[in-house]
């Protein structure tokens, strides 16, 4: 009598994604959706802020900001099309937020915590994208933002001295 093996062999590569662990279409769909909403929101809101500031130091940053958010959200709705998706042209709940803080330096700071929102949503997504050009688009987009965050810290400690 020949052993025969109990199970057909595995062929893991070409196995489902979300077999595997990671993010299927409609999860990574959602999620890419979201951030580009969250950072549509934040793009207004430094374009509107920029002018705000009358301090160079700040003014800049804000429009520097400012371009990393419309990078980001080009980027995001490239990923979400090359998936197969419509991406959503609503932004985030976010913009009526920031805009409603008056003081500019309160509104940055209240800014940066929407970017260590945004790196802590790229934290939990990233480990679950399987494919290669989107994880690192993403990778990117999270070290921009805290790059932004750590920045936009320095200018604000700067200006209360």
């Amino acid at each position: 009598m020949i052993d025969e093996p109990a199970s057909p062999v595995c062929y893991a590569s070409q196995s489902d994604d979300v077999y595997m662990g990671y993010a299927g279409r409609d999860e990574i769909a959602a999620a890419l959706n979201a951030l580009l909403e969250a950072e549509r929101a934040g793009a207004r809101v430094t374009l509107e802020s920029a002018k705000a500031f009358s301090d160079p130091a700040l003014a800049d940053l804000v429009q520097a900001i400012h371009a990393d958010e419309a990078q980001w959200c080009a980027m995001l709705a490239g990923q979400i099309k090359r998936i197969g998706v419509i991406p959503s042209a609503a932004c985030g709940a976010f913009y009526g937020k920031a805009m409603a803080i008056v003081d500019p330096c309160e509104r940055l700071t209240f800014l940066n915590r929407g970017q260590a929102w945004v790196v802590r949503k790229l934290d939990d997504l990233l480990p679950r994208v399987r494919d290669e050009k989107l994880h690192a688009a993403l990778a990117e987009m999270k070290m921009s933002h805290v790059e932004n965050i750590l920045h936009a810290e320095q200018c604000i400690a700067d200006t209360g001295d």
